[in-house]
């Protein structure tokens, strides 16, 4: 039973767009448009849409920034209801490739963010016992992610007073992808404590132990997994889900075995008749190895390439995603809710195309099986084929949504606040840099904050650090920003640690920032992809939170696009101002609460203790610790050097990484 929970009450505007894209839906819609300006409150109406229709939701945005601002959206107008965060897990990755050029090899390098990979078992595992489920996903809900109902299949049901041996709940556990650590206990791993087993699951912040009795679980118990503190004592049954999204059982294994083989006797023979001994012997040794580690370990890295052969799909079915799970546990029973749709919908139709070009060069050269091609995104058919309902979120959507949806488009240009669109002043180039920072201090004085944006990454990191030089307190916002630092960069804007946000094109969707005064448009006059209408109303929209919003775009000539943008901003004004004379209406500061970090949370209770981190430091021998020693020295000292540099003391982070870097050398 979803159950939305908000201060807030729907104005008639907000009122009318819910009724009528809820009416749609029950109407068979399968495409709609919601045209919401920004600052209206689209993420509050699709709340509003789920609670009337009482139906899980899945809601797509074009990157994580975004999706992680709707997640904390969501979870706050749906407290008691299993909202999930999905996105990709990697702070830094590297696809398997070959470059024929150059004979180089490049071996899947990924570094993955553990926070975002236990939200996203946690996502399916909600899928799969619960009927209240919103999913904030990235474009990454696509990606091939193995099959439900294989992943459904692999649990460990715990059940107080079961009579099960140990051994077979070890067994189990290994079989689920779980580590058995005495040591480092962590996601994804458990422990043996005398007649007790302690199972931290790989998508929860909690640990569980079993005790056991003569064979028979005598108790079930939650813990901090941490302190071992007691959290419920009352638990009468667990059901633990795999760490992984792969999962191979033994007799899918064995019938997939020979599939792979005998696709192994082919495709060798056929690079041997063009010559390419090389590349088959490459690939016998490949796939030998393979299936070698997935027989004894169950998993390999890389197993995605072979999940055609477990998942029992033919040559070029479409691979099983996140909508799978949806569709398997809930039918045409589920919403589609598409954010900030003129990018996403392009995002979505581009995936397939550039990862099939990867792939062939790797299977041509002899590094894969064909059946690589196959574990792959959706292709932009495939995706709608499995989606019963999508409502597409826009300020400006594209002529594709419009036609899509056959006029069933619902505006909502008001905005509760009765916050008026910016005002626009047009500036020469001509000593821009020094005009921008005048109108920068001007904002400071009010303690206010202001976005600048470039069209360059390297523009953005070099006008942050001149403006620092200047005594300004800057900061840049790139894609080469870690996934959750981005959202806790805009948190830290919002808390004044920072007065200027300065971003190429992620400044544009969906931020909301109601401190932000000012937004700066550089080169606004450079017709392109950054300076086109749809980009510029959307890049002014974000001074439209507050009502001293202004707009400065630097440009020395009018562009279509400018005049277009311009227009279209006028018109939505004046429609804002008709709105609030007709209703008594005195804008103000949109509200909004300032939420914790997604990352700090995560750490608060484990840096509890560190404060005496950097006074034993130097007294650290390395040569005196025993290995057990050293593992858990390290972990301590991790984590003391995450508190250190969001504290921004960087000097003491600096030793403490270089204390760690001696430990794990030896």
């Amino acid at each position: 039973m979803f159950a939305l929970q908000s201060t807030f009450k729907p104005i008639s505007e907000q009122e009318k767009a819910s009724d009528a894209l809820s009416t749609g839906i029950k109407n068979g819609d399968k495409h709609q448009v919601l045209l919401g300006v920004t600052g209206s409150g689209k993420t509050f109406t699709v709340a509003q849409i789920i609670q009337k229709l009482q139906m899980p939701a899945l809601i797509i945005s074009h990157n994580k920034t975004l999706a992680g601002q709707l997640y904390q959206e969501m979870r706050d107008f749906f407290p008691k209801n299993a909202v999930s965060y999905f996105v990709s897990y990697y702070d830094y990755y590297q696809p398997e490739a070959y470059v024929p050029q150059t004979d180089t090899y490049i071996e899947k390098e990924a570094e993955i963010n553990d926070l975002i990979d236990k939200l996203r078992l946690a996502a399916t595992s909600n899928i799969l016992t619960r009927k209240d489920v919103i999913v904030v996903a990235s474009v990454s809900c696509i990606y091939n992610i193995g099959s439900p109902v294989e992943y459904g299949k692999f649990i460990l049901s715990l059940n107080k007073g079961d009579k099960i041996n140990e051994k077979n709940i070890f067994k189990r556990l290994v079989e689920l992808q779980y580590e058995r650590s005495q040591f480092d206990f962590k996601r994804g791993t458990f422990r043996v404590r005398s007649q007790s087993i302690d199972i931290y699951p790989a998508y929860e912040d909690i640990s569980y132990r079993i005790t056991l009795q003569n064979e028979r679980i005598e108790s079930i118990t939650s813990r901090n997994p941490l302190t071992g503190k007691l959290l419920n004592s009352k638990n009468d049954a667990v059901v633990i889900y795999p760490a992984k999204h792969y999962m191979i059982g033994s007799d899918v294994f064995l019938r997939a075995e020979q599939k792979i083989r005998d696709d192994l006797k082919r495709e060798s023979s056929e690079l041997k008749k063009r010559g390419k001994n090389l590349e088959a012997e490459r690939l016998i040794q490949k796939v030998n190895y393979d299936l070698e580690m997935m027989k004894e370990m169950g998993y390999v890295n890389g197993i995605e390439n072979y999940s055609r052969y477990f998942d029992g799909r033919s040559r070029g079915d479409p691979p099983y995603t996140l909508l799978d799970y949806f569709s398997n546990q809930y039918g045409n029973h589920w919403l589609n809710f598409i954010d900030e749709s003129h990018m996403t919908i392009p995002q979505i139709r581009g995936m397939f195309n550039g990862d099939q070009s990867r792939k062939n060069t790797l299977i041509e050269y002899g590094f894969r099986l064909k059946a690589a091609l196959d574990n792959r995104p959706l292709k932009f058919d495939e995706f709608y084929n499995k989606v019963p309902y999508s409502v597409y979120l826009s300020a400006t959507p594209n002529e594709w949504e419009k036609n899509e949806s056959q006029g069933k488009i619902v505006e909502q240009l008001v905005r509760p606040t009765g916050i008026v669109d910016p005002m626009i002043k047009i500036k020469p180039t001509q000593g821009d840099i020094d005009d921008l920072i005048i109108e920068i201090r001007k904002k400071i004085k009010k303690k206010q904050r202001v976005l600048v944006t470039t069209l360059t990454k390297r523009t953005a990191e070099d006008l942050s650090t001149f403006l620092k030089e200047k005594n300004i307190n800057s900061v840049y916002l790139h894609s080469d920003i870690k996934t959750l630092e981005r959202t806790d960069i805009l948190q830290k804007l919002r808390r004044k640690e920072y007065d200027v946000l300065i971003g190429v094109n992620l400044l544009r969707e969906g931020l909301d920032l109601p401190e932000v005064t000012l937004v700066a448009i550089l080169d606004g006059d450079k017709e392109g992809f950054l300076r086109s209408k749809t980009s510029l109303i959307q890049t002014m929209g974000r001074a439209a939170r507050n009502v001293e919003g202004e707009v400065v775009i630097y440009a020395d000539n009018i562009t279509k696009s400018m005049k277009a943008a311009i227009d279209e901003v006028q018109r939505r004004r004046l429609y804002q101002v008709a709105y609030n004379n007709k209703h008594n209406i005195k804008p103000r500061n949109i509200e909004k609460q300032i939420r914790d970090d997604i990352i700090k949370s995560e750490f608060r209770d484990k840096l509890e203790g560190d404060k005496n981190v950097m006074l034993t430091l130097d007294r650290l021998s390395v040569e005196s610790m025993t290995a057990f020693d050293k593992k858990k020295t390290v972990r301590k000292l991790e984590l003391a050097m995450r508190k250190y540099a969001e504290q921004l003391d960087f000097e003491s982070a600096i030793l403490i990484r270089d204390k760690v870097r001696e430990l794990n050398s030896q």
